[in-house]
């Protein structure tokens, strides 16, 4: 599922709810500017990729990928709904974790405006809020 034009401004908060599929390996969720130019890369493995429960963040600019930082809460259960929010700055990205749990992500662009969003794996969005 691919979202263009929508925006989503420094200090908004975006809620998302999302339920993996009873055998899904992962899911990601991309915020950014287009599909080459993305601030945050949410990427939640079961197991994929060699990775077992991790969550992966990476950041794409130019349609080149920067370092991968790796999260080992896992809070994301197969065939589960949950439901995380997300809010940003010029400097960070912040989740709130389905077990309420806090991480953070650099905002690698540096922008404060985003307006592409972007859903990919064996997930299935339930529902969607920017407030």
């Amino acid at each position: 599922m691919k979202i263009t034009n929508m925006t989503f401004k420094e200090g908004q908060e975006f809620k998302v709810r999302i339920k993996p599929d009873g055998d899904c390996d992962s899911f990601a969720i991309n915020i950014g500017h287009d599909a080459d130019n993305i601030a945050m890369h949410f990427n939640p493995r079961f197991d994929f990729g060699g990775d077992s429960n991790c969550i992966v963040f990476n950041s794409l600019s130019g349609g080149s990928w920067g370092e991968e930082l790796r999260e080992g809460n896992f809070p994301f259960t197969r065939g589960e709904e949950c439901k995380f929010h997300i809010n940003f700055n010029m400097e960070q990205f912040y989740i709130r974790l389905p077990d309420g749990s806090m991480i953070n992500f650099p905002n690698r662009l540096g922008d404060l405006k985003y307006k592409y969003f972007d859903v990919s794996g064996a997930a299935r969005i339930i529902g969607i809020k920017v407030k």
